[in-house]
């Protein structure tokens, strides 16, 4: 093969932007996206993390471009779509995984303990999505796929994450309706207890007590959830659309939040 036959053949590969891509279970899904093919943009905050993590997937053989996006601001989001539009040409998977948690009860829960979880969560989402919708809908392609949580279902403690998630998947619904017709399809994951740098701060009581309660009697992994993106993200899934799947080793059907 010609090096001239080989970079046209880069250029046509599809382009996929992971929020929250520099660790955890975002890195986890970047690695999966690339594994099969896609030229990768990260979005994240952490500079350190990002650098880290783009070395690791263009390694791997991947063309990845990390940057530095704050996705609470639109100006922010903006930028760096206009970016990674610049760089690639194209957009044609978003998977907004950006998340944090700020857990305590109502009554100790400060106006910014819920403002940040729900300018995170839920606003990146719409913010990102905005963003993506334009190019997207200019090629008449294209795959968003939104984390949610089986927390959206209810949590003590955790109202302010709960009803950012019950938003994610309130979003998704509605923005599927909204661009079907265009060939975007928009679905969501719900998972449950995952093994991430977040998981890991727990005392191993706690850590003991959260994998007894899922079904599957195990932590769910970054690569259990990619799984499921890289199911939402293949075109051949294009009669899928408005869903929430979990990915929660049977925690949904019956287990109470922590």
């Amino acid at each position: 093969m010609n090096a001239s036959h080989h970079s046209s053949e880069a250029d046509n590969a599809e382009v996929a932007i992971v929020t929250g891509g520099a660790k955890g279970i975002g890195l986890g899904i970047a690695r999966a996206l690339a594994h099969h093919g896609r030229r990768i943009a990260l979005f994240d905050l952490d500079r350190a993390a990002l650098d880290q993590a783009s070395t690791e997937l263009a390694a791997s053989g991947a063309e990845v471009i990390g940057l530095a996006v704050d996705v609470t601001k639109g100006e922010s989001v903006n930028q760096a779509v206009d970016a990674v539009m610049e760089r690639f040409g194209r957009v044609d998977v978003l998977v907004n995984n950006a998340g944090i948690v700020r857990d305590k009860r109502i009554t100790k829960m400060s106006d910014e303990d819920w403002d940040i979880v729900i300018d995170v969560n839920l606003k990146s989402q719409f913010l990102c999505c905005r963003a993506v919708l334009t190019p997207m809908s200019t090629a008449r392609y294209g795959r968003i796929v939104n984390i949610a949580s089986r927390a959206w279902l209810g949590g003590v403690g955790q109202s302010n994450y709960s009803a950012s998630k019950g938003g994610v998947v309130s979003l998704t619904r509605s923005l599927a309706l909204e661009w079907a017709s265009a060939g975007i399809t928009v679905n969501a994951i719900a998972p449950g207890i995952v093994d991430t740098p977040l998981f890991r701060t727990f005392d191993s009581a706690l850590q003991e007590r959260l994998q007894k309660s899922v079904p599957a009697q195990r932590i769910g992994t970054p690569a259990d959830i990619a799984q499921a993106v890289s199911f939402f993200a293949q075109r051949e899934a294009s009669y899928i659309t408005g869903q929430t799947l979990y990915v929660c080793g049977g925690r949904s059907l019956s287990s109470p939040s922590v």
